[in-house]
């Protein structure tokens, strides 16, 4: 079809709900702005999805999310891995839980168990999560460091690890295989639930997470000797990284521990940042301002999936 006749198609088809036709009714005398969102497929890669969010084909929407999730759905009945379930993570972005709940559904309809968090958490949490239920794979949904417009959909494997090659070729193939947004299953969450396929976790893996971090930690003494006198400085860039960063900090033993305030909680709009990637300087302008005002000896600052982290040193 013509990006028109997808257009058309969006407009006019009963599976797509009001909210979405509203959005295409609006700009429904832009032809350059139908023409962006509709002449392509939201491309699925070697990172799953990223796109900007909104209605059409070349969207993060809750349809495209559906229409991917199928795709792995399909590849893990493949595998035979339907029994072992799936977990998913989201962060703080737009639309990140609601995208994690129709990724779950359909799963869910496709005889997959998912586990969902029951809130943001950061995406090595999700690659310990998967590991520890023995799930076959994980889902996380995240633009990490992109602008705010954006969102996306990244996939995991058994192993923790972001899909390699062959799987990643091969979940691509599958995706592309869904051509028919009518053949892409979902279902009531309350069915789901009901069934039991479909999950809450939480408390549960947050503290068997920190268990293994702790575990993880090089050099125990040097810890003790400093954790009472040094002063660090810690931004989340409003992300995922607040709670479980400050947790583990204050379990090692540190005392001096100080968060950007303005960064603290989550918010989709990063309203403080131009760009929420601690890679750049600019990221930490409010924390540097912190660092100086407590005289702090480290500055850490993760981005909103906490996959990421940025480090200044006295």
């Amino acid at each position: 079809m013509s990006y028109m006749d997808e257009f058309n198609f969006w407009l006019n088809d009963d599976y797509f709900d009001q909210a979405t036709k509203d959005e295409l009714l609006a700009i429904r005398n832009n032809e350059g702005e139908i023409e962006e969102r509709f002449y392509k497929e939201l491309e699925f890669g070697t990172g799953g999805l990223r796109g900007v969010i909104g209605a059409g084909t070349n969207r993060m929407n809750i349809y495209t999310v559906r229409k991917a999730s199928q795709g792995l759905a399909n590849y893990i009945i493949k595998a035979n891995g339907q029994k072992k379930g799936i977990a998913i993570a989201y962060d703080s972005r737009f639309m990140s839980p609601e995208f994690a709940d129709e990724a779950a559904l359909c799963m869910a309809a496709n005889g997959i168990k998912a586990y969902v968090f029951e809130s943001l958490r950061p995406t090595p949490e999700l690659s310990f999560a998967l590991r520890t239920l023995g799930c076959i794979s994980g889902i996380v949904i995240t633009a990490s460091h992109n602008p705010p417009e954006y969102n996306g959909y990244k996939v995991y494997w058994e192993d923790g690890a972001q899909i390699t090659a062959p799987k990643d070729k091969e979940i691509i193939a599958e995706v592309k295989n869904v051509t028919d947004y009518h053949t892409v299953k979902t279902m009531d969450k309350q069915e789901a639930i009901n069934a039991g396929l479909y999950q809450v976790i939480g408390k549960e893996i947050d503290d068997a997470y920190m268990v293994e971090l702790k575990k993880q930690i090089i050099h125990p003494d040097v810890i003790k000797e400093v954790a009472d006198d040094i002063k660090i400085v810690y931004t989340p860039l409003c992300g995922t990284g607040n709670k479980p960063v400050r947790r583990i900090l204050s379990e090692l033993g540190f005392k001096n521990v100080y968060v950007v305030p303005e960064q603290e909680n989550p918010d989709p709009k990063f309203t403080t940042l131009d760009y929420p990637n601690p890679e750049d300087p600019k990221a930490f302008t409010y924390a540097l301002k912190l660092a100086k005002e407590k005289n702090a000896d480290i500055v850490l600052a993760t981005d909103p999936d906490a996959d990421r982290l940025g480090v200044y040193v006295k």
